[in-house]
């Protein structure tokens, strides 16, 4: 009795796949192998130019991060302050009026940095509102406005970390870092070579 015939012998698959193997496959997709003959190019560093645009602007990412963030927090700053003005008793109206404003505020801040693209001053501005909500304790709304920003506040701090060390090289590598190496002691080193005979008249 002759055998099956796979896909593998040139004769056409033998049937339909296994539902098993098609999930496999879906899920575990392997690497394209290069093609034969060509070598993959090396990753091209980034340029001084392109390490400070990146350090004084955002990307798309952390753009619609803080889009996503500034009509939020203005929502949740207008129902948690409205919650607790409901609550308060009548001395401590003024305050929590107050707080409603502070939240409107960042919530206003968060989006006048997405605008100009300020990458730090947007972790900053996430990250004080969520401490300002999680100290009301609504944690739910607090965490991950601190969560975005201290997000934020670390690649601001890499960015700024990559285009130093383009700049002026890594510290380790002198100890007067910067461009030209070492810098020269100060101190005074005195000639090694045989002292020089006064000069004067000779007898």
């Amino acid at each position: 009795m002759a055998g099956r015939r796979g896909s593998d012998d040139g004769l056409g698959p033998v049937g339909p796949e296994p539902l098993g193997d098609r999930l496999r496959r879906m899920f575990l997709k392997p690497a394209p192998e290069p093609e034969s003959g060509a070598a993959r190019a090396p990753a091209r560093p980034p340029t001084e130019d392109e390490l400070e645009a990146r350090v004084g602007s955002m990307d798309d990412q952390e753009r619609l991060l803080g889009v996503v963030a500034a009509p939020l927090a203005a929502l949740i700053g207008i129902l948690v302050g409205g919650n607790e003005i409901s609550r308060a008793v009548h001395s401590q109206v003024s305050t929590y009026y107050s707080l409603l404003g502070v939240l409107v505020a960042l919530s206003v801040v968060m989006l006048i940095t997405v605008l100009l693209r300020k990458r730090m001053y947007l972790g900053i501005a996430l990250a004080l509102y969520g401490l300002a909500v999680f100290n009301l304790h609504y944690w739910g709304f607090g965490i991950p406005f601190i969560l975005g920003g201290a997000w934020l506040l670390v690649r601001a701090y890499r960015a700024q970390r990559e285009y130093r060390e383009a700049t002026e090289g890594p510290r380790g590598s002198g100890r007067g870092g910067g461009r030209g190496g070492p810098r020269p002691s100060k101190r005074y080193t005195p000639p090694t070579g045989r002292p020089r005979r006064p000069s004067g008249p000779q007898e």
